[in-house]
């Protein structure tokens, strides 16, 4: 690590001008900025214990919704440490866009060098900052699960390389770390990186003949699920508990968001409008550079063929190659029948998201140039000249087409905070409600058959207590709170049945005259039990092996 301080520090420093935007006092503009909200979420969550953060209390128009059993809550648990530290919730969104920028080159630059150099992995990182389409993501779309994604791509491919290589449990646990952050970081686009990365090992374990090396990677894969089991499991079995059909309806179907070849290589208006076709203002651009030195890489595999001490840099730059050609093609309407062929790509809803991975391969490949010259005098003119002609055709995208004058106070009062609660009500709107409701909860339980009053209500975000004091022989009682597998309602410290007859799937259920004590609680099915326990012994067992191979190392 203290060989390469320098180039990371150099990264560092020439990073400042794709996030410096983020530092006037206030809020860019992005399409999505509920942001702020979800940091603010999960820190009730983790104040009232609640962890993992499955259910959260506020969104839904205050009904709650079990939003981050869906919805990948790995950057929110990060911006848990800026918000802690006493800076804004606001403050902590542009934080984590700005460290999520300076990660993805420095995990590019540790994994370009393998194979280009120090001078070739620095070039590929900062062509990884710069790609256009990491503006696009942060002061476009706002898109900060799939931003922190791109964080984890390189690290994941290097884990692998340095783990065929050579077995060693730093490379296991970093696979491990790595690819069980992206599970929890974007759920489609790792689906996607899985698959590059499989090819990835079967090539280096094709060259390097290591097939011992094939049961780390397996032990890595699991290990990696392992830490992220708590959420993935639940999404995939408990998928059915939610609409997540409206994800993939309507706007957000597929077939109206493909690019064009233009789009795509040649146009370079930048826009902040929404993806709705040829003629938008939605910037879908690779970058001049960015695919330039694709072609530039493809030809140096030529000359990496004839000279035998470079077959390995060959098999690199094809797969570059490849994989670049294969993941721009995906963009275009022409790849239509393969997301036919494969109907879990239809919740991807935007083919131009594949440019995650388009932008990932082209900055790989920007830094083999620098193999071509045999001078370091050459190498860093060629850096320094390519960095800035890169810096100067995309220097006008790093910035928000506005800077929106808020505080905090804003956001969490008012009119804003109100139009934040029925945001995307029904993206993970439980599937027993048929319809969200159009008014805000109330927040008390109603009594909504017979006579009586609900008092001393004392509520978290995940549980209500309260007493009901009936008048009529029974009474049916309904709190604010949509049905969802497992709601648990106690009555005097016993379970009572519930149901969700209603319009709008709210949980009813019936209490016998007198006074009594009210318990509800949002407790685990058994899917996310077990999901829990294979999470925390995986997290154990990582923290646990760190510190003995850190003692060891000193």
């Amino acid at each position: 690590m203290k060989k390469h301080i320098f180039i990371i520090i150099a990264i560092i420093i020439s990073s400042f001008f794709s996030w410096k935007a983020l530092l006037p006092t206030g809020y860019p503009s992005m399409h999505d900025d509920m942001q702020w909200m979800r940091i603010y979420e999960m820190n009730l969550c983790l104040k009232d214990n609640q962890f993992p953060c499955r259910w959260v209390p506020d969104l839904g128009n205050g009904f709650g919704y079990p939003l981050f059993n869906y919805y990948p809550p790995l950057p929110y648990y990060l911006a848990q440490i800026p918000y802690a530290l006493g800076l804004s919730l606001l403050s902590s969104v542009k934080i984590l866009f700005a460290l999520g920028l300076v990660l993805s080159g420095i995990g590019m630059y540790f994994l370009a060098q393998e194979f280009w150099g120090k001078l070739g992995g620095f070039l590929s990182a900062i062509f990884y900052i710069y790609a256009p389409y990491h503006a696009t993501d942060l002061y476009v779309r706002g898109a900060m699960a799939e931003h922190w994604a791109l964080v984890w791509f390189p690290f994941i491919l290097y884990a692998i390389y340095k783990l065929i290589k050579s077995p060693r449990l730093s490379w296991l646990m970093l696979l491990a770390l790595s690819y069980g952050s992206l599970l929890t970081s974007h759920n489609i686009m790792s689906m996607l990186f899985s698959v590059a990365a499989f090819v990835w090992g079967i090539l280096w374990l094709v060259v390097t003949k290591n097939v011992p090396a094939l049961k780390k990677l397996i032990i890595g894969v699991f290990w990696g699920l392992g830490l992220a089991a708590f959420f993935i499991i639940p999404v995939l079995v408990e998928k059915k508990y939610a609409h997540t059909e409206t994800m993939t309806m309507g706007y957000f179907g597929y077939l109206a968001h493909f690019a064009t070849l233009k789009q795509l290589f040649l146009k370079t208006e930048w826009g902040w409008g929404a993806s709705v076709g040829p003629d938008d203002k939605f910037p879908y651009m690779i970058g001049f550079y960015h695919w330039g030195l694709i072609i530039v890489n493809t030809l140096m595999g030529l000359i990496f063929w004839r000279k035998k001490k470079k077959r390995p840099l060959l098999y690199t730059t094809l797969f570059i190659t490849i994989a670049f050609l294969s993941t721009a093609f995906m963009c275009h309407q022409r790849s239509t029948f393969i997301w036919k062929m494969i109907p879990p790509l239809e919740y991807l809803q935007f083919p131009w998201r594949f440019l995650g991975l388009v932008i990932f391969f082209a900055s790989f490949g920007s830094g083999a140039v620098i193999t071509l010259l045999q001078k370091n005098k050459f190498k860093y003119i060629a850096v320094i000249l390519l960095t800035i002609g890169m810096y100067f055709s995309v220097s006008d995208y790093f910035r928000p087409e506005i800077y929106r004058a808020w505080s905090d106070r804003d956001v969490l009062t008012g009119a804003k905070w109100d139009l934040s609660l029925r945001d995307a009500i029904f993206d993970y709107l439980p599937v027993y409600a048929q319809y969200p409701p159009a008014e805000k909860a109330i927040g008390i339980p109603q009594i909504v058959r017979g006579q009586g009053r609900v008092l001393d209500l004392n509520k978290g975000t995940n549980w209500q207590k309260f007493t009901v004091e009936t008048e009529s022989d029974t009474v049916d009682i309904q709190p604010s709170l949509y049905d969802f597998p497992q709601w648990q309602v106690l009555i005097d410290n016993k379970p009572v049945s519930t149901n969700h007859d209603n319009y709008f799937g709210l949980v009813t259920f019936t209490a016998p005259q007198g006074s009594h004590e009210v318990s509800i609680r949002l407790q685990n099915t058994p899917i996310r039990t077990i999901a829990n326990i294979y999470s925390l012994i995986s997290w154990s067992s990582l923290i646990g092996l760190f510190l003995v191979w850190r003692l060891r190392k000193s």
